[in-house]
């Protein structure tokens, strides 16, 4: 399929996990592709991969959570593409296991710096580029942590609670402008910020139980909340706007509760 062909796109956290499956996935369905991280080597291969399958990409190392890095990447994106359609805010980072009562402001800090706003910058510099062509869609990668809690730490689940708010308060920002501002909630995805636990549970030989407590009883792969990412960007969700889509297996549709025979 050619959902995007014409169109360009920009992803940021396009070195690994979610966002390099994003990045691909758009360029197969014809987009240019900016895609951003703050690993140049990881976001150089993740471009080097999209044009190896013969489509269009533009490597831009920087920091999401930077507001020049943004800019930055805005513009050179648009200079390269001669446009930008869309823009999936998915840079993130976990903040660690660190016990409540032995977290720091600087954790923090940190944490909400490139998770929230991070996802802020995408939107407030995004959006007039985004306008200029036209309007678009802005997808930005929040959590199923932001809906409930005990699926990560405090810092990581605040920030990821603001970014579903953010996407809702920001729709409105923009109300009849052509401009479309979502979320999708990853729930337990195996990516490097997850490796530990899935490592840790394959050592133990658990491995069956990892996403036990969802509906779907198994763990999620990068590509699923990329394609859900690639259908909120697309024309196909042309009537949906301000709202968080839970790609979870069916995780934060239940109470919490032991699984059968386990």
């Amino acid at each position: 399929m050619t959902r995007f062909a014409g169109r360009a796109v920009l992803v940021t956290g396009a070195g690994s996990g979610i966002g390099r499956a994003a990045a691909r996935l758009f360029a197969r369905e014809g987009a240019g592709v900016a895609a951003m991280d703050r690993d140049a080597a990881a976001v150089q291969a993740t471009a080097a991969a999209i044009a190896a399958e013969g489509g269009r990409a533009l490597a831009l190392p920087g920091d999401a959570g930077r507001e020049e890095d943004v800019l930055a990447a805005l513009q050179e994106a648009e200079r390269a593409f001669g446009r930008l359609d869309a823009i999936h805010a998915n840079a993130g980072i976990g903040g660690g296991t660190t016990p409540f009562l032995d977290q720091s402001v600087a954790l923090w800090e940190e944490v909400l710096r490139v998770n929230l706003i991070g996802a802020f910058l995408a939107i407030r510099h995004g959006a007039p580029v985004l306008l200029r062509h036209g309007g678009g869609a802005i997808v930005c990668t929040a959590s199923v942590a932001g809906l409930r809690a005990n699926a990560a730490g405090a810092a990581y689940s605040a920030s990821k609670a603001g970014v579903i708010s953010l996407v809702q308060t920001a729709a409105d920002a923009f109300a009849g402008t052509g401009l479309r501002i979502n979320a999708v909630c990853p729930g337990l995805i195996e990516t490097g910020m997850t490796a530990a636990l899935f490592d840790a549970a394959r050592a133990k030989g658990r491995e069956g139980r990892i996403g036990q407590l969802n509906p779907l009883r198994r763990a999620g792969q990068p590509e699923e909340v990329a394609a859900a990412a690639l259908f909120l960007a697309s024309d196909e969700a042309a009537y949906i706007n301000g709202q968080a889509l839970a790609v979870d297996g069916g995780l934060s549709s239940t109470h919490p509760f032991v699984p059968r025979g386990r």
